[in-house]
């Protein structure tokens, strides 16, 4: 039951997310803590594999649609391969409990959520300059930090920065999908190698991982095809106030 519960919110999950460029782990850690009951610090692991197996989907769609090219992606990779792997190395030895682990990850959330909520709020606002290559490179390490300790590959974070210098959500979502993809795998097996060297639930639960990926995949591809048709000011909103909501969450549950 957990497995087909996985594969469902992998699905769903993916396929509301992929059309900007988020992998949809970010949405599914709850799940897994909450729903399928996977432990510290396993869970970040996991949800690095769900990215591993998801991330061919929207790749694919993206690519036969002429979107996956260009610098960005290369920039976003180089800078979020080396922060996963100080990532994962302080989640395991320096934020194992899940009390701190909450109160990450509600830090992680509460800001992207609100960026995205007022973004679409402000769909008339002007956009402030292009970001230099510098710039976007540095974000994209500590990004790739704070991926590494929540699970989520990274990229996906510089979506809505990127988005609100001006760069077209079209170059976004395939170059952010494309860096949490290649961050992932490399997170993922950093993971594997400190599992050796630490004790406790550290390496991912792998076939779970799988079970959400492979609907992440189907549910990726889904939304890659349809996000021409979808509204980005909507789609943004609706992300900005579930990262915001369960941000929320995790702040109360962190406290209580």
């Amino acid at each position: 039951m957990d497995l087909v519960t996985g594969f469902a919110a992998g699905l769903l999950i993916a396929m509301v997310t992929s059309p900007v460029g988020v992998s949809g782990a970010v949405f599914l850690l709850p799940v897994q803590l909450s729903v399928l009951g996977v432990p510290n610090p396993a869970v970040t692991p996991t949800n690095l594999l769900f990215n591993v197996v998801s991330g061919p989907g929207a790749l694919v769609r993206y690519r036969s649609a002429g979107q996956l090219t260009g610098p960005l992606a290369r920039l976003l990779i180089a800078g979020t391969v080396p922060g996963v792997v100080l990532g994962a190395i302080i989640r395991v030895f320096a934020i194992p409990g899940p009390q701190v682990f909450r109160l990450v990850a509600a830090a992680v959330l509460l800001p992207l959520g609100l960026w995205l909520a007022a973004r679409a709020a402000r769909p008339g606002a002007a956009d402030r300059p292009p970001l230099a290559r510098r710039t976007v490179l540095g974000l994209s390490v500590v990004v790739g930090t704070v991926g590494g300790v929540y699970g989520i590959g990274g990229g996906s974070l510089l979506g809505p920065i990127l988005a609100g210098r001006g760069t077209p959500m079209t170059v976004i979502a395939p170059a952010a999908l494309a860096s949490t993809f290649v961050t992932s795998i490399v997170g993922a097996g950093t993971f594997g190698v400190l599992a050796y060297f630490s004790d406790g639930d550290i390496a991912p639960l792998w076939l779970l991982g799988v079970c959400c990926g492979l609907g992440g995949l189907a549910g990726g591809y889904a939304g890659a095809r349809l996000q021409p048709y979808l509204p980005e000011r909507a789609l943004r909103l609706l992300l900005g106030v579930l990262a915001c909501g369960l941000g929320c969450l995790y702040v109360v549950q962190a406290v209580v």
